[in-house]
């Protein structure tokens, strides 16, 4: 028996290996399992070039468990090593066998995983003991056992082994019984090493006979050794696709379509994505890409690595070129890694460019559910709008597609306002702004429905990409100035009623967390008497704050909401208000106004007096006569509202009048709501 010392730079690698290496300790099993098959693929490429001449037979890789004795086994056929191997292999960890191999076989190597050296070592982040009993596939070798407890302290015996290949035993140490469990060992396997390119069994398959399960003696093989993404795709159909997207998600909704990736250069990658079903909700659908090194699954986290917008689409992208055994932050960093992220997203665009071109009816049903995707590509990726701009659709209030290029041509000849701006109308609930969007389609005008999680970052985007354009949202303004023509409207009401008017409706106006402004404005009298309006940019800046605008947006996001209220100076109903006011309210009004207006003449001529004085060269008298004046003004003033508030209140016909447009915004609620009921039953 052979006793040694391992040749490490420090007796301090134990536990860097515990606690460092890994972020996890489940991945043990990865990368013994991923050496079984490794040393399983050589094998094959030894007996391909024709230096091994015996019978390959089973090359299935076997995982167990005994309880009673606490061990983990992995078992393989393959190459297997001697006892100078495992001098140079294992105990000079320096050293890796596969890099070595893979420069002897480089051109009959391609599928070998190979990271022997290492990656072995991370079996004593679970045992406390490893054994590694293994005979060379060499005629004449004799088997050997390795054992070591830990440390850098090693033995090295021979043995009886009747076949090549090697057996690794794991004595689980107490910290880590978990792993004994039938069900963890067949989480992991699951999880790592469902793709792996050598068949794995672990125990055996049972059926259910009797009311009880059932022992068939066959072995349970626990992968598909070639899944979809390895074949070609001229090889495949439809229901492969399909089949393979079941295996990866069970339980998942059937895709819209996918995307094959297989490049052999400037890099190595091969993978198959799907396109599902999104609604409105991003994080819902993150953590569905998986990412393997020659089929051995290092990661489902993906953020950083593929473009953000990539990580709404599901399946697998596989890489040799993508390092199997660093962190995530090494990958995100990685040239490769980012020549790979930059070739998918040009391979997506593309293919969603040739869906359009081949199926244009089939790619505007399946719009719906790509729009989030493409929205989030453009906001994010300045290379994926310049060749999504050619396929990304508007989807208008009647249900039809149009191309940015198509909508253009449509809209520009009637939706050209004065300052030769394009203006693009846009409604986010088609049913709570119905009656914007009908008014809209009176003028001729035509409204595109932009409800998206996204959509306020994504029409801010596209006014800085499309010339000379503007998106206002179709409730944002009263219908004839949401696109300014030269047409004028002049206003009926005489100016005296116009200043009562807006004094009364504001009187009426909602109090509470919001804000409401009232303004008077000469409108078509076919146009509803009273509209709610809310500004464009505010909201917008809102929205996009509510979705992540953050930094300057939070200042817009801490504002109330603000709305106006629009009374159309020439609609009847409105004209009938003002002149019962004048009926009822005039004659103690007017010797008011007339009040206001010989104290605002005053103010204004002393004012005057003043200009271009420093405030020092004021006469204090002069300063107190001025506010003397202006609290005079602010005491009339009062007392003419409170008449006109009285009025308002009186007169049914205002608060109705506003709370009809509340009704139309689906703003009125609760008991406001029950008062409206109730009120129009006594009007009507």
């Amino acid at each position: 028996m052979q006793k040694g010392n391992i040749g490490v730079t420090s007796d301090n690698i134990f536990p860097i290996i515990k606690k460092f290496l890994y972020s996890d300790h489940e991945i043990f099993l990865r990368e013994l399992v991923s050496n079984a098959v490794d040393a399983t693929q050589k094998l094959r490429t030894l007996a391909t070039a024709g230096e091994f001449k015996g019978e390959l037979g089973d090359t299935t890789v076997k995982v167990s468990v005994d309880k009673d004795a606490k061990t983990i086994t992995i078992s393989d056929r393959g190459i297997g090593l001697n006892a100078e191997e495992i001098d140079k292999y294992i105990n000079q960890i320096a050293f890796s066998g596969a890099e070595e191999f893979m420069e002897k076989y480089k051109d009959d190597a391609n599928a070998i995983i190979g990271h022997f050296g290492l990656g072995f070592y991370s079996s004593f982040m679970v045992a406390e003991q490893v054994d590694i009993v293994s005979r060379s596939w060499r005629d004449g070798e004799k088997a050997v056992k390795w054992s070591c407890k830990g440390d850098p302290e090693f033995t090295l015996e021979e043995v009886e082994k009747e076949d090549r290949g090697t057996d690794i035993v794991l004595h689980i140490d107490e910290e880590n019984v978990s792993f004994l469990e039938d069900a963890k060992i067949t989480e992991l396997l699951n999880k790592y090493c469902k793709f792996l390119p050598v068949e794995i069994a672990f125990g055996t398959k049972k059926e259910w006979k009797d009311g009880k399960d059932v022992d068939t003696g066959e072995p349970n093989i626990i992968n598909n050794p070639a899944p979809a993404w390895t074949k070609k795709p001229a090889d495949l159909k439809d229901e492969d696709y399909a089949g393979f997207y079941r295996e990866l998600y069970p339980m998942g909704e059937e895709p819209l379509f996918n995307i094959h990736l297989n490049v052999d250069y400037p890099f190595n990658l091969t993978g198959i994505l799907y396109f599902p079903k999104v609604n409105n909700n991003i994080e819902l659908q993150r953590n569905k890409i998986q990412l393997y090194c020659n089929q051995v699954f290092v990661t489902d986290t993906v953020e950083g690595i593929v473009p953000d917008f990539l990580t709404l689409l599901h399946g697998v992208i596989d890489s040799p070129d993508i390092p199997l055994n660093v962190s995530r932050s090494y990958l995100q960093s990685d040239g490769n890694v980012k020549k790979i992220s930059g070739h998918i997203t040009k391979k997506v665009a593309d293919r969603l460019f040739e869906i359009f071109k081949e199926d244009r009816q089939g790619f505007e049903e399946k719009w719906d559910h790509l729009k989030l995707f493409t929205t989030y590509g453009i906001l994010t990726e300045e290379k994926f709008y310049d060749r999504a701009k050619k396929f990304t659709l508007f989807k208008n209030t009647d249900g039809k597609y149009f191309t940015f290029e198509e909508y253009k041509d449509i809209i520009k000849e009637n939706q050209t306002d004065k300052d030769d701006q394009l203006v693009y109308l846009y409604a986010t609930n088609v049913d709570e702004q119905y009656s914007y969007i009908q008014a809209a389609k009176d003028k001729g005008y035509d409204v595109l429905v932009l409800d998206g999680q996204l959509d306020a970052h994504y029409v801010q985007h596209l006014e800085s990409k499309f010339e000379k354009s503007r998106f206002t949202r179709v409730d944002s303004d009263i219908i004839d100035r949401l696109i300014p023509k030269d047409e004028k409207v002049e206003l009926d009401l005489a100016e005296a009623d116009v200043a009562d008017v807006q004094v009364a409706f504001q009187s009426q106006a909602p109090k509470g967390e919001a804000m409401y402004t009232v303004q008077v404005d000469a409108l078509p009298a076919s146009a509803m008497p009273v509209m709610i309006t809310q500004n464009e940019f505010m909201r917008r800046m809102k929205d996009m704050q509510a979705t992540g605008g953050g930094g300057p947006m939070s200042f817009y996001g801490q504002m109330p909401d603000s709305y106006s209220v629009v009374v159309n100076g020439n609609h009847p109903l409105v004209k009938r208000i003002a002149e019962e006011k004048v009926a009822a309210k005039d004659a103690e009004l007017n010797p008011l106004k007339t009040e206001i207006k010989v104290l605002e003449e005053q103010k204004a001529n002393l004012s005057k007096l003043h200009e271009g004085k420093k405030d020092e060269e004021i006469p204090s008298s002069e300063k107190e006569e001025l506010s003397d004046l202006e609290k005079q003004i602010g005491e009339k003033t009062a007392a003419k509202d409170a008449i006109l508030s009285d009025y308002a209140k009186d007169n049914k016909l205002v608060k109705e009048l506003i709370d009809l447009a509340l009704l139309s915004n689906n703003m009125l609620k609760g008991q406001d709501l029950d008062s409206f009921v109730k009120r129009s039953l006594e009007l009507i």
